[in-house]
């Protein structure tokens, strides 16, 4: 998480904090790449032939942090910790209006606010609606756990990553992804 350009988007995220909306395009061309990959991390498990680009997911997860103009971002890898959740929440909220379209229709064409569809198979969007129930379960025993899994699985974090975002060993990480991994496993196949 940590690269060239960190002190830049701080002295950035500084300014957008105090009100200056002018620095929102610098601080996109900024986190672009970043986000970019988390996009990508979240939509490698689709099918090859779906057609929703990662850049309609960076741009919405974008206008959703920016409309967080209440968090006190603390560095750029709470920023990024802050993306991955909302861009696990753009799929579920996706997932979710899939199901409602029709119920056991097969494929279905949602289509985001950018106007790109999405195709998404109705169990595609089980097991992402599944998996979401299951995370908030298990934020409700272990935040921490619940935090490691989302930043693992939907951020594509390192294990060092992980740690350095929650301030906890690597060992610490690695053990505690484990146990919420088999927990998981255990709720989603009842």
């Amino acid at each position: 998480m940590s690269n060239p350009g960190s002190s830049e988007f701080s002295r950035a995220l500084a300014q957008w904090k105090k009100g200056n909306r002018e620095v929102e395009p610098r601080l996109f061309s900024l986190i672009y790449g970043e986000l970019n990959r988390l996009a990508a991390h979240y939509l490698r498990g689709e099918r090859a032939d779906h057609t929703l680009q990662t850049t309609a997911l960076v741009h919405e997860a974008f206008i959703r942090l920016m409309g967080h103009s209440g968090t006190d971002w603390q560095d750029r890898s709470h920023f990024f910790a802050v993306a991955a959740q909302s861009m696990r929440r753009i799929l579920v909220d996706y997932a979710r209006a899939h199901q409602a379209l029709k119920r056991g229709g097969g494929e279905q064409k949602a289509t985001l606010e950018l106007g790109e569809p999405l195709f998404i198979s109705a169990e595609q969007s089980s097991m992402m609606m599944a998996l979401d129930e299951a995370l908030d379960r298990l934020a409700r025993l272990d935040i921490r756990q619940s935090k490691i899994v989302e930043l693992r699985y939907f951020g594509g974090f390192t294990t060092a990553e992980i740690a350095q975002v929650l301030a906890i060993s690597p060992k610490t990480v690695e053990r505690e992804w484990d146990m919420a991994r088999a927990w998981l496993h255990a709720e989603i196949s009842k």
